[in-house]
Order: structure tokens, then C-alpha cells, then sequence
């Protein structure tokens, strides 16, 4: 497979561009629960969706292309950018692949994706393991998917970003490190949206994002963004969203009482600056 595929089932938009857009990032948790997704997202209204653990043709979600799935019902155009081939979850010859994906419902285009050069070993296959669920082995490694959206007079860049799980955090830091190179090549007259899981607790210590360009597109301090994992792990502030260029935060919201996901969903409006 291909780094990125893609879909376009937005419908034609009028030709002046809006001053505010409305933003989702989330952490769908491959998609198990598709439709109460579809559902939420449904009702938030969003211009983009900047979404991690999406699957494609994997046997936990009915061998379904999650990403295109919500694009069709939302009327939305949509970007995979693949992350790893799920060795234990596809059929025959045809693999399952998990993943980012943006959607909009504007246009999408210069896709690509940044494959960490740090990775962890740890989902890498193993001859002595077998090649069972549990094991979960995979080939591929973590990735930023860049995409720009067309707002016209307001092209957007975004950086859908999903850090490593297993790694230690000198590990998510270095990966984080990548993006923001990368990031640092556009001009500061560009608007640039980060966000994603950063497997990083930013209730617990605080990540500087690049000298001075970016800042927190969410109210600080905001609360958790995960649900708590047993009786003695309580809920992590791990997914987050940041802003550079001349786009400014206007409204926030950490929706902690969606069970959808593992994780809760982030919306935000971002407002173009006046020229």
C-alpha cells in the first residue's frame, strides 16, 4: 500500500472562504465503535477532523475502511495516511492497515506522510512469537500525516500526529522533533494546526513546541483526555492541539463524557486573523 489514499465526497463549496472553521481531533480507537463516531461527529458541525487509530480493512472492525466510512455518511473528503500493516488482522491477500486520517469539507491536497526516523522496536515481528492477536505484530512505524486544506484565501496545513505508545519519552520527544522541523520550513504567514496523541502526560510536564511559533489551541489547563485504565490508572492528559501563523484559538472543549473511544474528543473553532 501506498504511504496516503484518499476520497472526495464533499459537496461543492461556495467560493469565498469563512473566517472561523471548527476543528475535531480524536483518537477513535481503530473505529470499534463506528457509528456512535459518525454520530458525534455528526453533530459537531466540524470543517475538519484530525483523527488517529483508524483502521482499513481489519478484522476487529468488520474489514471496513473506517476513514472512508465516516467521509461518505459526513459528506466529507478524507486523507489515510498509513502507520503500520496489521500483520494478525487482514485476510488472504488482502492486508489490514491502521492509521491517521484527515477529513474536510474542503478540498484536501499535497498529502503526505513523515515516518519517524526514531521508532521503537517493539511491534516489529518476532520469530518466536506466533502470529496470534494478542501479539498485535505489525510492520511500518509512527508518522505525522501532513495535509493542506484548501480554504481558498486561508490554505491551512495540518499535522495529524500520532507519537509512539511503547517508547520512553526521550523517544516521543525525538518524534516530536521531526514534525516541528518539518513544520519550521513554512513561512510564518502560513496557518498550521498540530494535533493529535502525543503519548505524552501534559498534565504531569509541560512540551515546548518550537521556540515561540506554536500555542495551545485548548484551554489550559484542560482536563483528561483519556478514560482511566483500571482501578489504580486514572485518565491522562495525552492529546492535544496547537497553532501557528495567524490563526488563533476562539472556543474549546475536551468532551469527556463521550465513551465512543479510549480517548475523548478535542473541538476547538480557530479565527483567521484579519489581514
Amino acid at each position: 500500500m501506498q504511504d496516503t489514499c484518499l476520497g472526495n465526497f464533499a459537496p461543492p463549496r461556495w467560493p469565498w472562504p469563512p473566517d472561523t472553521i471548527r476543528v475535531v481531533d480524536w483518537n477513535i480507537d481503530r473505529g470499534l465503535r463506528l457509528q456512535e463516531i459518525i454520530d458525534f461527529l455528526h453533530a459537531q458541525r466540524a470543517d475538519v477532523l484530525i483523527l488517529q487509530e483508524v483502521d482499513l480493512n481489519a478484522r476487529r472492525t468488520g474489514y471496513r475502511n473506517i476513514a472512508e466510512e465516516i467521509a461518505r455518511q459526513l459528506r466529507m473528503n478524507y486523507v489515510f495516511g498509513c502507520e503500520f500493516q496489521e500483520l494478525v488482522q487482514g485476510r488472504g491477500d488482502s492486508p489490514a492497515f491502521h492509521g491517521q486520517a484527515t477529513l474536510s469539507r474542503w478540498p484536501l491536497q499535497a498529502p503526505r506522510v513523515i515516518r519517524f526516523r526514531h521508532q521503537s522496536n517493539f511491534w516489529k515481528p518476532k520469530w518466536f512469537l506466533p502470529r496470534t492477536e494478542p501479539f498485535q505484530q505489525r510492520i511500518g512505524g509512527r508518522i505525522a500525516l501532513v495535509t493542506e486544506v484548501k480554504l481558498w484565501a486561508h490554505p491551512v496545513v495540518t499535522y495529524n500526529v500520532h507519537l509512539e505508545s511503547r517508547g520512553n519519552k526521550q523517544l516521543k520527544l525525538l518524534q516530536l522533533s521531526e514534525t516541528l522541523d518539518d513544520a519550521s520550513k513554512y513561512p510564518g504567514s502560513q496557518p498550521v494546526i498540530l494535533a493529535g496523541d502525543l503519548n505524552l502526560d501534559l498534565s504531569r510536564s509541560s512540551v515546548a513546541l518550537g521556540p515561540e511559533a506554536f500555542h495551545s489551541a485548548i484551554a489550559l489547563p484542560s482536563p483528561h483526555t483519556t478514560t482511566a485504565r483500571g482501578i489504580f490508572r486514572q485518565g491522562r492528559t495525552i492529546d492535544c492541539a496547537y497553532l501557528a501563523g495567524p490563526i488563533q484559538s476562539k472556543s474549546s472543549r475536551v468532551f469527556s463524557d463521550v465513551g465512543a473511544s479510549d480517548h475523548y474528543p478535542l473541538l476547538f473553532e480557530v479565527r483567521f486573523a484579519k489581514n
